[in-house]
């Protein structure tokens, strides 16, 4: 088996997506800055979702990536791309690091949105991950003791558990600015753990 087929076999997730050729490039723009905001992986453009290589015009598709990371991503990411060879079809491999900044993607209606790598899914970042992102990026210290708001709160959370943060606002009697800071500082110390799908977004303790 070669190294391709290799790659293939492990099946899409969080690293890897494939594409059986590229004809949205806002799509496309969505899929990289998931992978430079999460941990990085690779497009393989030319392969079908059920894995059967198809193949693909490396030149037109390198044209098609340069231009969705140009006009749809900011700041603009950075890949490296290789092509491969299965018998007579080419595949290309788009390779995303992760990166040190946060990027953004045009989504709905035209506007910039953040998204972010969740399984093999690509997902619009919500509003508690993106304050996540501001503490990582500027950090905020954990007290060796919680006060009885924060203490209650997480009680609340392991009580509810997996619990929406619309529920949270209703059951916390907080204000909705007060619940989004707590949810968001309590992830970011790992006390909260946040699991994002395509349906909803839910909280608990984190193990």
């Amino acid at each position: 088996m070669t190294e391709l087929l290799d790659k293939i076999k492990a099946g899409e997730g969080l690293h890897l997506d494939f594409k059986f050729r590229l004809d949205d490039q806002k799509k496309i723009a969505q899929t990289l800055v998931a992978f430079a905001n999460a941990v990085g992986g690779s497009l393989l453009i030319g392969v079908k979702d059920n894995g059967k290589v198809s193949g693909i015009n490396p030149e037109e598709e390198c044209y098609m990536i340069e231009g969705a990371a140009d006009l749809y991503t900011k700041p603009r990411v950075q890949f490296k791309t290789k092509v491969w060879q299965e018998r007579h079809h080419l595949v290309l491999e788009v390779i995303v690091d992760k990166s040190k900044l946060k990027h953004k993607a045009i989504g709905e209606e035209s506007k910039w949105h953040s998204f972010v790598r969740v399984d093999d899914h690509t997902l619009v970042g919500n509003k508690i991950l993106k304050k996540v992102w501001d503490f990582e990026k500027h950090g905020v210290n954990r007290p060796e003791k919680f006060d009885k708001t924060t203490s209650d709160f997480i009680q609340l959370v392991r009580n509810l558990a997996p619990v929406t943060i619309s529920t949270l606002y209703r059951k916390s009697n907080l204000p909705m600015k007060k619940v989004d800071g707590l949810l968001s500082v309590l992830v970011f110390w790992n006390v909260i753990s946040m699991d994002m799908s395509e349906v909803s977004t839910s909280y608990c303790l984190s193990d």
